[in-house]
């Protein structure tokens, strides 16, 4: 049985929540040293800023405007600006066709694309921030480990 009114949403929080001002934080919840922030760890990108950054870069090295490629690929040209900036999830069948009027296959643009998080993964290895026994450190096509 449900502990909420019926006609009231439940919602869950995905993120960590801050605990507000002079609440001390949640009961148990361990505590900042007092000598000041600590740094955050980067974040990982995510798979669409990865795929943007790969399209906008092999349109910008062919020297090919926005809207001719969005032309010959036959996608909007606003949707496409959204998907280089990694505003939009785009299907498939928008990366396969945005790839091809760059003249790349849907498997050379995901693996451009790979190659950067595998790039990503090996500078947090190197700057110490992920322990060399963690998956993100392992795989990037091939084993760090060796």
């Amino acid at each position: 049985m449900s502990t909420h009114a019926p006609n009231e949403s439940r919602v869950i929080s995905l993120r960590p929540q801050a605990p507000s001002p002079g609440s001390g934080g949640a009961a148990g919840a361990p505590r900042r040293p007092v000598g000041g922030p600590q740094p955050r760890a980067p974040r990982e990108p995510l798979w669409r800023d990865l795929i943007g950054d790969v399209l906008r870069r092999e349109r910008l090295a062919q020297e090919r405007t926005l809207k001719d490629v969005s032309e010959a690929a036959r996608i909007s040209m606003p949707y496409l600006s959204e998907v280089e900036r990694g505003r939009k999830e785009a299907s498939s069948e928008v990366l396969a066709a945005a790839a091809q009027a760059l003249g790349l296959s849907l498997a050379d643009l995901l693996l451009l694309a790979g190659d950067e998080l595998a790039r990503h993964a090996r500078s947090r290895l190197v700057r110490g921030r992920t322990s060399p026994t963690s998956p993100t450190a392992q795989y990037d096509g091939f084993c760090l480990a060796a």
